[in-house]
């Protein structure tokens, strides 16, 4: 857990407080990817939240228990083992700053590149060689297995759209060039803030704020621990139910530019402070850094005109480290709306 020095008390006026805001939402889109009417659901689900559950998507639970048991005993090391894995310049590390720009969360986390094992040498430090063999060959594994999903999930929204060729978003994703990450967070108990509060579910703190994910899809999956929430279209926040053995699946900006808009980036934050720690992983699919990203033709209808500018991976990932967590990243790449 994170160990809290004496006068860490006071810096809760930098990780926001909160009172519990937001209904239980039993409205979350389930797609079961054995059904034949899947592609059409996924797709209702993208428009209307951008946002769903998958179920029977074929990763094991084994593999899944493996890395969070390994996850667990990672951020169960002493906090000065722990730091010998950061600073994250982007991959390894973090501890409560979350962005590049004075964001802040009640948060530990440890973030690495999907696609190779360059992080290895910098989390060597924190690991025996044989439990960073164990780590590494969990991680792997995991990844290897929700990239699948990943590639199956980006087809089904190809087929439901009627888009060709069928892999035009999967293509992105499985190339060896793909700028994806994957991302452990570890959310503890706060019990300083507890002995705080009357009522220990009377405030929490935010663990990670509002934000959107700026790649294709994000694939999450959590311990069966509650606290996050999505933002309705109408602004309205919600608790979406923690299922431990779903993924949960979010739209992200990219996707919403390339499909003009049709499906929305939702906009999502967890809120720590439950009474129990909070483990999640997830799997952040992103295209090639010289990908170009603009709506795709066969979206945009006739005498209908793109919504956004022609841009790179690159240009935009460079924008959003450049901004807030909260901040509407695809409005710089918007074009003007004529009138």
């Amino acid at each position: 857990m994170v160990v809290l020095s004496p006068g860490a008390i006071d810096q809760f006026a930098l990780i926001k407080t909160c009172r519990p805001s937001g209904a239980v939402f039993d409205g979350v889109p389930v797609v079961d990817l054995l059904r034949p009417d899947a592609a059409t659901v996924l797709v209702r689900a993208c428009e209307e939240f951008g946002f769903f559950k998958v179920v029977n998507h074929g990763v094991s639970l084994e593999v899944i228990n493996r890395l969070e048991d390994e996850a667990v005993k990672f951020f169960g090391l002493p906090q000065s083992e722990k730091d010998k894995a950061g600073p994250p310049d982007p991959f390894g590390y973090g501890n409560k700053r979350i962005g590049w720009n004075g964001d802040v969360g009640w948060i530990e986390y440890l973030l690495l590149h999907s696609n190779s094992s360059e992080d290895d040498q910098k989390l060597s430090p924190s690991f025996s060689q044989g439990n960073q063999e164990f780590f590494r060959c969990a991680v792997e594994e995991y990844v290897r297995a929700v990239k699948e999903v990943a590639f199956r999930v980006a087809e089904l929204i190809a087929d439901g759209l009627e888009i060709e060729p069928r892999d035009v978003l999967s293509s992105m994703l499985r190339s060896e060039a793909s700028d994806s990450c994957f991302r452990l967070n570890h959310y503890p108990l706060c019990p300083e803030l507890q002995a705080l509060t009357p009522s220990p579910s009377s405030r929490n703190l935010i663990g990670f704020g509002e934000h959107t994910d700026p790649q294709i899809i994000s694939i999450l999956r959590s311990n069966n621990t509650s606290g996050f929430q999505i933002c309705l279209r109408d602004g309205a926040w919600v608790s979406v139910p923690p299922d431990h053995s779903s993924f949960f699946i979010n739209v992200g900006d990219s996707l919403q530019a390339l499909t003009n808009g049709r499906f929305w980036s939702v906009k999502h934050r967890v809120l720590a402070g439950h009474g129990k720690s909070r483990i999640s992983m997830i799997y952040f699919g992103g295209p090639a850094l010289d990908e170009k990203i603009a709506p795709l033709p066969s979206l945009v209808a006739e005498g209908e005109s793109s919504l956004y500018k022609e841009f790179t991976w690159s240009e935009y990932k460079r924008s959003a480290y450049k901004t807030r967590l909260a901040d509407y990243r695809l409005g710089l790449f918007e074009k003007p709306r004529v009138q």
